[in-house]
């Protein structure tokens, strides 16, 4: 299992575009990944679960993965979140 902090930096935050992406982005692996914020824990290959996290830019936010690709989820995971498109 891989814990890790990452911050937003997309400029919009997570609103709904950008959480469909997130979401296919989590689900193309086999991993268990759970994203982390204000003690509130929902799965990151669920737009619903996403959506009411209402993350901004800025925010710090904590990704789980466990699974055999979780090194590869977590990377690309936050490749995603540190754009700055």
């Amino acid at each position: 299992m891989i814990t890790k902090k990452i911050t937003i930096a997309i400029p919009t935050g997570l609103e709904a575009r950008p959480v469909a992406l997130f979401v296919q982005v989590a689900s193309q692996y086999d991993s268990s990944i759970y994203v982390e914020s204000d003690n509130k824990k929902v799965n990151a290959k669920s737009i619903m679960g996403m959506m009411t996290l209402g993350l901004n830019t800025g925010e710090e936010v904590v990704i789980t993965a466990n699974g055999s690709d979780e090194e590869s989820a977590i990377e690309n995971i936050e490749k995603y979140l540190s754009e700055v498109c």
